[in-house]
């Protein structure tokens, strides 16, 4: 009888080939064996842990290496039909082994060559990054012949933080970055590199780059070079000792989820760097199918990417294959990624946590012994695993074989009872010269809220013990009331501390008056006070960008309020933000009336703050702008800005970072000695005094804050109908620093225009008539204006001398 035509079943009989000898490999082969496709898995060469696994697993004692060395391991693959090949280390993806086995139709679970090449070349990485926009660290690269350059670089203190990271670009193990402390440090850090071939080859080319502070994440993602599904993010510990002290290593430890990564946060790292980078490589040529493992730095500013690796990272490999449920075949999640069809399939996870703990050899990372005798209860607890790494069988027993020998792993349902399950485990082996960190998760640890009734302080708990300081408050106050006082002004007597403020409209003598408010606050320009350490102007900006907003519908402020958000609260800093309130209420005339302070531990980073401003003013009824008389032929008259005002720094500072100034640099566009922090901070200007007189003068239609969005989204708003205006570009010049904003970003016309002020932060509308009167009263009130364009029909913003803007 014939059958109804079907789709033939999935292989039952894979046969996998697994390169390499180390924990990350036998944490591989232990998932793989659990998939009911597998029926045998080669571990080449693999190790003393592979080699007792038995059923499924066996090691492969094949010599192999670089080309044309793949030979070998060719040769085996065709005779046994292997499926699938599964590369653990970097350096044969690197030397094109996916190449040399795509060559025979056997499909590889890595990237090409030249996708391997980001973890291949530091310096690639990095430019790849800058090309494509993802999120670094300033760099700069130098090859081997100009270490001199190299050597002035690093003199000439770059970076903001006053610390760099040297980095051998080639592949050196996983111990190529060097972290200095001082210049001195640093430059000892770049001869052993460059001079001296600590890393041989790897640093014939070094990666100078920012010292970037925060949690580091490493997130291993799977790929078919469309698709990139990422697994929980892993926290790693790189250096030897306890509380993250000596040399680098490969790693000694790790755990996973880390609490660190929100939802937010991981979030943030797929949409702006996983996706752009498979994105990014599919664009340039070199599709990316494999996993995709990459170190973020979770800095005030959000993940930036520190490295790219192009395989399983170890140890965070034995930890999150403990994670992975009994329903996700691993062997399936690799076929569907070098089918392309990794949207297919998915990845499930156990509820808890799972740790690794490394035991390295005495020595390690430097000159260590091998062949030293093991002692392994074969009676672990239950729920702890020992994956292999640096380990041979001798004479039947168990000795060292490498620096980094073992990873003792365990889950649980708390992080807590992962780690002591771990280190349970790790008590039952034993071996001359056994290394450990005693510390695995101690940061995630030291965070956890406990719940023990013991931990309180013996008198109790207090807000103080919180993270919260009555007395800084009280300090503050105490410190901004003389300031505050200086802005009295008829209606309010800027008396500060009580519940509320008070103001007296009756006493500013208005027969008609309408109240008009708005709030608004500083945006990232505050990133840039922080990283140079200047925080007297951005009070300024906070007022500036409300009373301006309030001055273009005619109305004078009367006073304003602040909000001001912090971690921990730093009174002199705080001082100097609040006096620079108190000023911008003093340029425009209004009274600070009041504000609240909030001090919140763990809800902002380290000395991260945050402002809020809300202004209310007052104009008569009658001259309530815009007006309703605005006409075709009507003028426009610009007033120019100090600067980029509070908007745009999202995209200024990334022109600067991908630069390679550092905010101490004098700014290039400086005719003088002005360094980029102190002209990124120069703070907006307020034009209330300077307009107020036109406006109780009849002169002015309507006005436009030149805010975020630029003339394109901030002029329109003046009009109703079918209004818009031609603005003739050639009318002034613009400023030095925005065409040096636009030629190093290659930012486009159309996209300065739309973005940012371009040196004009006020654009008036006047009757034509009224041309002159309208510039004689800026100029008596000390504001220079110039005709910039003209009311015409249509909406929208046309514009003239477009093409040749900013040249």
């Amino acid at each position: 009888m014939s059958e109804i035509t079907s789709f033939p079943p999935p292989s039952t009989d894979l046969s996998i080939l697994l390169l390499g000898s180390g924990g990350r490999e036998h944490a591989l082969a232990y998932k793989l064996s659990q998939s009911k496709r597998v029926s045998k898995i080669y571990v080449c060469p693999g190790n003393g842990g592979t080699a007792l696994m038995g059923g499924k697993v066996s090691n492969l004692s094949i010599p192999w290496g670089a080309p044309p060395a793949f030979n070998s391991i060719i040769e085996f693959a065709q005779s046994t039909k292997i499926d699938l090949v599964v590369p653990g280390p970097e350096q044969p993806l690197v030397d094109g082994v996916e190449g040399a086995f795509k060559k025979i139709g056997i499909p590889v679970f890595g990237p090409s060559p030249q996708a391997a090449m980001l973890e291949g070349s530091k310096s690639l990485s990095k430019e790849f990054m800058f090309r494509h926009n993802i999120p670094t660290a300033q760099f700069r690269s130098f090859t081997s012949d100009q270490y001199t350059q190299a050597v002035e670089y690093i003199k000439s203190n770059p970076f903001s933080s006053g610390r760099c990271v040297i980095k051998a670009s080639g592949l050196a193990a996983g111990k190529g970055v060097l972290i200095p402390e001082t210049d001195e440090e640093a430059l000892e850090a770049l001869k052993s590199v460059m001079v001296d071939k600590e890393f041989g080859d790897a640093g014939d080319e070094v990666v100078v780059e920012e010292y970037l502070t925060g949690p580091e994440i490493s997130v291993l993602a799977f790929s078919d070079g469309y698709t990139i599904i990422p697994m929980p993010a892993a926290q790693d510990h790189k250096r030897i000792g306890e509380g993250d002290t000596g040399p680098n290593t490969g790693g000694m430890g790790a755990y996973a989820p880390a609490p660190v990564a929100t939802k937010e946060i991981l979030d943030r790292v797929v949409k702006e760097s996983l996706e752009p980078t498979i994105k990014g490589l599919r664009e340039d040529g070199y599709p990316f199918v494999g996993m995709l493992f990459t170190g973020f730095m979770i800095t005030p500013d959000g993940p930036k990417v520190l490295e790219y690796n192009v395989r399983f990272g170890d140890p965070e490999t034995q930890a999150l294959m403990l994670l992975l449920d009994d329903e996700t075949d691993l062997a399936e999640v690799m076929l569907a990624a070098v089918e392309r069809r990794l949207d297919s399939v998915k990845l499930g996870y156990r509820d808890g946590y799972a740790v690794s703990v490394v035991l390295a050899s005495q020595g390690y990372p430097g000159k260590y012994p091998k062949g030293v005798p093991m002692t392994i209860n074969p009676d672990m607890p239950s729920g702890v695993h020992v994956f292999h790494a640096g380990t041979a069988i001798k004479n039947d027993t168990g000795v060292t074989d490498g620096g980094r020998v073992l990873a003792v792993c365990a889950s649980g349902s708390t992080l807590k009872e992962a780690v002591d399950l771990a280190y349970s485990g790790v008590d039952q082996i034993s071996w001359e010269g056994k290394t450990y960190r005693r510390d695995i998760a101690y940061r995630a640890l030291s965070s956890e809220p406990t719940t023990s009734s013991t931990s309180a302080p013996s008198g109790g708990l207090t807000y103080a013990a919180a993270g919260v300081s009555i007395t800084a408050g009280n300090d503050l106050v105490e410190a901004i009331k003389p300031v505050v006082k200086a802005t009295r002004r008829p209606g309010a007597d800027s008396n500060i501390g009580g519940f509320g403020g008070a103001f007296d409209l009756a006493a500013c003598g208005y027969e008609d008056p309408i109240l008009v408010s708005g709030t608004d606050g500083v945006g990232t320009k505050l990133r840039v006070a922080l990283d140079y350490g200047k925080h007297s102007t951005v009070g300024i900006d906070l007022v500036a960008m409300s009373v301006n907003d309030l001055i273009v519908q005619g109305a004078e402020p009367l006073y304003f309020l602040d909000y001001y958000a912090c971690s921990k609260l730093d009174v002199p800093v705080a001082t100097d933000v609040i006096t620079g309130i108190a000023e911008g209420c003093l340029q425009a005339g209004c009274a600070l009336i009041g504000g609240e302070t909030a001090e919140m531990p763990g809800m902002y980073h380290t000395d991260d703050y945050d402002l809020a401003g809300f202004a209310v003013g007052v104009v008569e009824r009658k001259q309530l702008l815009p007006s309703n008389d605005i006409k075709e032929n009507d003028v426009l008259i610009a007033l120019s800005s100090s600067g980029p005002h509070s908007n745009g720094y999202s995209l200024i500072r990334k022109i600067v970072s991908l630069s390679g100034l550092s905010l101490t640099d004098i700014a290039p566009w400086s005719k003088g000695s002005q360094k980029v922090g102190d002209a990124l901070l120069e703070p907006t200007k307020i034009y209330i005094k300077s307009l107020l007189p036109g406006i109780k003068g009849g002169l002015y239609k309507g006005m436009s804050h030149i805010t975020g969005g630029g003339f394109t989204e901030n002029i329109p708003r003046i009009f109703e109908g079918d209004l818009g205006v031609q603005l003739d570009l050639a009318s002034y010049q613009l400023p030095e620093i925005w065409k040096w904003l636009m030629k190093t970003g290659q930012v486009e016309a159309k996209e300065m225009v739309r973005t940012f002020n371009c040196g004009v932060g006020m654009v008036i509308v006047v009757d034509s008539t009224k041309v002159d009167s309208a510039l004689q009263s800026l100029a008596e009130n000390g504001e220079k204006g110039w005709v910039i364009g003209k009311v015409v029909q249509g909406k929208g913003v046309k514009y003239t001398g477009l093409e040749s803007f900013g040249q």
